[in-house]
């Protein structure tokens, strides 16, 4: 079995950290945290690590520990869902690989309480529920109805 890193390759993957950062940095509910921040770095680093978790053996982590590279910042799990949104959006705007996809998921989860403050605050796959809701008719009752026109 091949390798994740060897499925995407150097281009593909710096492709996908580009518009996923640009769609981070342009967000409108967690870009607010990225102002003054130097893209190109994030973009460089972010390469970098994900090139080293899916397998790249001539790659090297730069930058600080996750840990430490996020400690200043306040960020609860609904900000790390947000980014993980966007990182699904990413690599579906690039057509990556299902198991590239899934490995970069899983590592990104498993990430989570180097990130956020509010360990536990993981979200429940709710994708079942909102196509349920999505396709339910709203309950009326002729109490419910309002006719217009009379009054």
């Amino acid at each position: 079995m091949s390798k994740p890193f060897e499925k995407i390759g150097m281009e593909k993957l710096r492709a996908v950290v580009t518009t996923f950062y640009d769609r981070v940095f342009g967000d409108v509910m967690i870009g607010f945290m990225f102002q003054g921040k130097d893209k190109q770095h994030l973009i460089d680093r972010e390469v970098e690590l994900a090139a080293k978790f899916l397998g790249a053996s001539n790659i090297e982590y730069r930058g600080l520990p996750l840990r430490t590279a996020h400690a200043r910042h306040t960020i609860f799990g609904g900000h790390f869902e947000r980014r993980l949104e966007l990182l699904r959006q990413a690599m579906a705007a690039h057509d990556v690989d299902p198991e590239v996809r899934q490995a970069w998921i899983d590592h990104t989860n498993a990430l989570r309480a180097q990130v956020t403050r509010d360990q536990g605050s993981e979200c429940k796959d709710t994708g079942e529920d909102r196509a349920k809701l999505a396709i339910a008719p709203p309950p009326q009752t002729s109490d419910s109805i309002i006719k217009l026109g009379r009054k």
